[in-house]
């Protein structure tokens, strides 16, 4: 196990079934709640990208995320469930990180992606201060950064 930068282990996956599995589930809203972790988001993220051409991220995460989050008895609300600046700024650096990295497989790239510094859970306040991040207006829509560009920075 890693740690990431606020010192959480990061919990890699065994198999690229596992983060096939999990993204088949996540989107038939078959994942069990506490499946739905931030290594499950950053997984679903690139799992996406390198297999579901289908899926646009930035147009269908917030309609598939607030789905499965009112399927297992989450709301999305001003204060909880579905974040989309957040859903955003890691689905764009993920797709970043994968165009850079052009990782080899499935199994690979999540587990490097998660121990990669888009992967870790406060990688968006790199961009972002928290008042700004965690404001009602970032939860309803996407909002620029205010520390940096999303775009312009190497990661």
């Amino acid at each position: 196990m890693s740690t990431d930068s606020n010192n959480h282990s990061v919990r890699l996956f065994e198999s690229a079934q596992d983060v096939r599995d999990l993204g088949e589930a996540m989107i038939a809203c078959n994942l069990p709640r506490d499946s739905w972790t931030h290594e499950a988001h950053i997984a679903f993220g690139l799992w996406v990208i390198m297999a579901r051409p289908d899926i646009e991220p930035e147009r269908d995460f917030r309609t598939l995320i607030s789905r499965f989050n009112e399927s297992v008895g989450g709301v999305n609300s001003d204060s909880e469930g579905y974040h989309h600046s957040i859903t955003v700024a890691f689905a764009r650096g993920i797709r970043r990180w994968h165009d850079r990295t052009m990782p080899f497989g499935l199994l690979p790239g999540v587990n490097a992606l998660l121990v990669a510094p888009e992967g870790q859970r406060d990688w968006p306040l790199r961009f972002f201060s928290k008042e700004r991040l965690f404001s009602v207006e970032a939860r309803r829509e996407w909002i620029e950064p205010d520390l940096m560009p999303l775009v312009a920075t190497a990661a």
